[in-house]
């Protein structure tokens, strides 16, 4: 039984690219989040991993990065599920700023506590707390039977909702969760024991 779980952060987008909070606003791919998306799927071709499902959430860079995984792999016809539980963190009213002003407006160590605390929420928004409580349950409750039970599990998502899976899988604390970052379009291929936990870890660079 082969437990797999692999888990790839979208490739650059738009507003990554323009240094914006983005958050639940949704715009698509730079051409260099093609690339990263296409990259990530010949990486994936390359392990001869043939996945049975597939996971993403509501926002199209997310959902465009799996489409164009799924055409390097040849899997078109991968049964997708999409959902807003695997959105990104809400940045609230930081959503569409650009990081800069944002600091300009609230100064330098409010913006880094907003984006680097576990449990302090900008302005209207989710901390990563918050996205955690969002995301975990539907892992456990949809993702992890599926791997459970020995299907191949991709979940194209974003940095915060794949950093609240990274808690589980590897263990981490509120205190070393906020320094983890995840690249984009390098996907995580995770193979677990019968128990939940992680037997192996690879990370496919470019």
């Amino acid at each position: 039984m082969s437990r797999l779980l692999v888990l790839v952060r979208h490739g650059q987008s738009d507003w990554n690219l323009k240094n914006l909070f983005t958050g639940w606003k949704d715009p698509d791919l730079t051409e260099a989040g093609i690339a990263e998306a296409r990259a990530a799927g010949r990486k994936l071709k390359e392990q001869g991993i043939v996945f049975d499902r597939a996971y993403t959430s509501d926002l199209i860079r997310a959902q465009h990065t799996l489409a164009l995984i799924q055409e390097e792999l040849g899997q078109t016809d991968l049964p997708v599920v999409r959902d807003l539980a695997l959105n990104e963190r809400n940045y609230g009213d930081l959503s569409g700023l650009n990081k800069d002003d944002a600091r300009q407006r609230w100064g330098e160590e409010q913006v880094h506590v907003w984006r680097r605390s576990y449990d302090v929420p900008p302005p209207g928004g989710e901390s990563l707390k918050d996205t955690v409580a969002r995301v975990l349950p539907y892992y456990v409750q949809n993702i992890l039977p599926a791997v459970l039970r020995g299907e191949k599990v991709l979940v194209a998502a974003h940095g915060n909702s794949l950093r609240a899976l990274l808690m589980v899988l590897e263990r981490l604390t509120p205190e070393t969760i906020p320094t983890v970052e995840l690249a984009t379009g390098v996907p995580l291929v995770y193979r677990l024991n019968a128990d939940s936990t992680v037997e192996s870890k690879a990370i496919l660079e470019a």
